[in-house]
């Protein structure tokens, strides 16, 4: 079944969170913004209740960030800063045919933004939808990612990677580990999962081990925070290359253990069963190549009519 939670605030609630992040004053947030108090805080709230989190302290004299805030707040500016690189580069200009693409926000930030620039070249603009639930291309929606098992009723879709899954951990937590790689001796530490745990039980059950979250194992309610929290040393989390491939190469975080388990589920590349619209099939086309597809596979996933399997 699809990855499926509640749809996360459009890109202008993530720059109302930040702003009043950096002002610490829901207030003076809205009056940046040109939005009453009571908007900012609706914006606010609605992207806590998607976190599962609380991002803000309130207090008499304004607010301040929690961990889980002060986390997310740096994700958040480092998309917002993606998205305004290069003045109006990122905007939509006369000469270029939009795209609108659903994606859920760990491939945003984890593979799609440092690439979005080569996908684009100069004839194409990506309108993003950041969200988890089945794209409804009744509303315009050209292309979702999403992941599942599939198929899905009424759309195509195309696994984009074979996931090979191995135990993580910050290079100070992976020093207490030492050699041991064991499944007991990672349940020494808490474990970091967002909200599908099934790949902790299966790589655990290898060894024996019937998973069940703890009291101080930690649910995120999406990857791009397992990683962060990982990253910061907060537990062991479950590779999956490519979204976790930067933070290994960076050193942020290192493999614990040799064992690898192909993950029980792939994000997919998914499309309506109509004809794709001429933007939407050269999009497609430069992504699948991005992502390491070949011609006859890519001709196969744009062309008009469901492909034979």
């Amino acid at each position: 079944m699809v990855h499926s939670s509640p749809v996360l605030p459009p890109l202008d609630t993530l720059e109302t969170f930040a702003r009043a992040a950096r002002l610490g004053s829901f207030s003076a947030a809205a009056e940046e913004s040109g939005i009453t108090h009571g908007a900012v805080s609706r914006q606010v709230s609605r992207l806590e209740r998607w976190m599962g989190v609380r991002l803000f302290a309130r207090e008499a004299r304004g607010v301040r960030l929690t961990p889980e805030g002060m986390r997310f707040f740096a994700r958040a500016e480092e998309a917002l800063a993606l998205l305004g690189n290069s003045g109006e580069r990122w905007l939509p200009r006369r000469n270029k045919a939009v795209v609108r693409l659903s994606v859920t926000p760990s491939v945003a930030s984890l593979w799609l933004f440092q690439r979005l620039a080569k996908l684009e070249g100069n004839e194409l603009h990506v309108e993003l939808t950041l969200e988890h639930r089945l794209a409804d291309f009744g509303e315009g929606t050209d292309l979702a990612i999403r992941c599942g098992k599939g198929p899905w009723a009424g759309v195509r879709a195309l696994p984009l990677w074979q996931e090979k899954s191995f135990p993580i951990a910050a290079p100070a937590l992976a020093d207490r580990l030492g050699k041991r790689s064991d499944a007991l001796s990672l349940l020494d530490l808490p474990i970091l999962h967002d909200s599908n745990i099934e790949g902790w039980r299966r790589w655990l059950a290898r060894e024996a081990v019937d998973y069940t979250p703890r009291g101080h194992d930690r649910r995120f309610e999406d990857y791009n925070l397992v990683i962060d929290a990982c990253a910061q040393g907060l537990g062991i989390a479950l590779a999956r290359p490519p979204l976790s491939d930067a933070a290994l190469a960076s050193g942020r975080v290192v493999a614990v253990s040799a064992r690898t388990l192909d993950y029980h589920v792939a994000f997919h590349l998914i499309r309506p069963d109509d004809a794709l619209r001429s933007p939407a099939i050269e999009f497609a086309s430069r992504f699948l190549r991005e992502a390491g597809h070949d011609e006859a596979t890519i001709a196969a996933f744009v062309a008009p009519g469901r492909a034979k399997t």
